[in-house]
């Protein structure tokens, strides 16, 4: 008799299936892809990932040296540096005056800083959900983004790892979340973290859509 082993990765992929669904079928993300949104929307877009972003790599910094997140801590995909090249051409120079976190951005940092800067199951649950994001669905949205909006050579370096085999890494990946020694509380709390990272991000596709679409 063969007993079948559930990895913590399938295990996330299944428990976020329904998050997935729904972010596939936002109407704001539709519209960027098609390019039928203004190219407002799509520096709104970045901009609020800034916040996000911001928060969420000052918990890699407070989580380097926990036992289990320091493995999920890679400065390579680290989107901070791309996201201010881009604001910068997208809002110009001071971008930072022009730039402001909507009610959802808010919510999503505020749960980051709970979640993310003093437990590896959050930090790691809310780094999984957007990186692995970023470099898979993420791919298709910004090179469909590039060609809807004829962006050459600046505006969507957010959306290049350099020096990152998107398949390669996601692999890589999945390996270190199913290395992970968990007991089955911690991997309760993860995946139930990583839900609330995934609707967070939902609320702000939403916020987003009120606005633009």
């Amino acid at each position: 008799m063969v007993v079948k082993t559930t990895t913590l990765s399938s295990r996330l992929r299944e428990h976020l299936r329904d998050e997935h669904a729904t972010a596939e079928r936002s109407p704001f993300i539709e519209g960027l892809a098609t390019g039928r949104l203004p190219f407002a929307a799509y520096a709104g877009l970045l901009a609020q990932h800034w916040f996000i972003y911001e928060t969420l790599e000052l918990a890699a910094s407070a989580m380097a040296t926990d036992p289990v997140a320091r493995r999920f801590v890679f400065p390579e995909l680290f989107r901070i540096p791309a996201l201010e090249a881009d604001l910068r051409y997208l809002y110009g120079a001071r971008w930072q005056s022009r730039v402001t976190a909507l009610p959802s951005t808010t919510t999503y940092c505020t749960r980051i800083r709970a979640a993310a800067f003093d437990r590896a199951t959050g930090y790691v649950a809310h780094h999984s959900v957007r990186y692995l994001g970023d470099l898979s669905g993420g791919q298709w949205l910004g090179q469909s983004i590039v060609e809807a909006y004829g962006l050459r050579r600046q505006g969507y370096r957010f959306f290049i790892f350099e020096g990152v085999d998107p398949p390669l890494f996601r692999a890589r990946y999945r390996d270190h979340l199913n290395a992970v020694r968990w007991t089955r509380a911690d991997q309760a709390a993860f995946l139930n973290e990583a839900s609330a990272a995934f609707r967070l991000n939902l609320d702000l596709l939403a916020e987003l859509g009120e606005h633009w679409t």
